[in-house]
């Protein structure tokens, strides 16, 4: 049974789960319909094709006070792999369409640098200026942990705060606590406008 998340709650990731050493984080987002049935950004671009919001999962590797070491521990759909294997990302997705995950990032926590205290799970929006997007038109995001060998959900949590005209979410951090994991529900907005500027705030 997965653990329902409140925003700012800390729960053990891997004392509970001995022997948990990969999880997948699955996050996901749908676009909000507006009331004739269509997406929401058509109002503001007029084509079909300004309407998708592009939202892009990331997960940015800390060590030492919570400070970015190297660029390479990025990792986002330019990046989709940590050079030490730890964390893989499945991919960009363009909509955000449809049931379930729309990125899932999978992670093997005993192959994560003993330099590496924190990773944080940033989901921005693509070019959100120029579209004239911003997280008012996205609905039902969540972040979730899994268990992919059992397929069991261990946490879960809805990011439902009102982020309208905001343009980046950080949704959780996984951090080590001693030689364990834990998980916290951030869900904290910024004006940030791109990654390269969440980044940055972090080197």
């Amino acid at each position: 049974m997965a653990i329902n998340l409140q925003k700012g709650q800390r729960v053990d990731l891997t004392k509970g789960n001995p022997g948990l050493t990969k999880i997948l984080v699955g996050l996901g987002w749908d676009p909000v319909q507006s009331s004739g049935g269509k997406l929401f950004g058509g109002l503001f671009g007029g084509g079909s094709g300004s309407a998708n919001v592009d939202c892009d999962a990331s997960v940015i590797m800390l060590g030492a006070n919570d400070k970015l070491q190297n660029n390479k521990d990025v990792i986002y759909f330019g990046n989709l792999k940590s050079n030490d294997g730890s964390v893989q990302h499945s991919g960009d997705n363009l909509t955000g369409d449809g049931d379930g995950d729309d990125e899932q990032i999978m992670i093997d926590l005993s192959r994560v640098p003993s330099n590496i205290q924190k990773l944080v799970f940033v989901v921005n929006i693509y070019d959100c200026i120029k579209r004239k997007q911003h997280f008012g038109m996205i609905q039902n995001a969540f972040i979730r942990v899994v268990n992919p060998t059992s397929n069991q959900e261990l946490l879960h949590y809805n990011l439902t705060d009102n982020y309208s005209g905001l343009t980046c979410l950080v949704t959780g951090e996984i951090y080590r606590h001693g030689n364990e994991w834990k998980f916290a529900a951030i869900g904290s907005g910024t004006n940030a406008a791109s990654l390269s500027e969440v980044v940055r705030s972090y080197s």
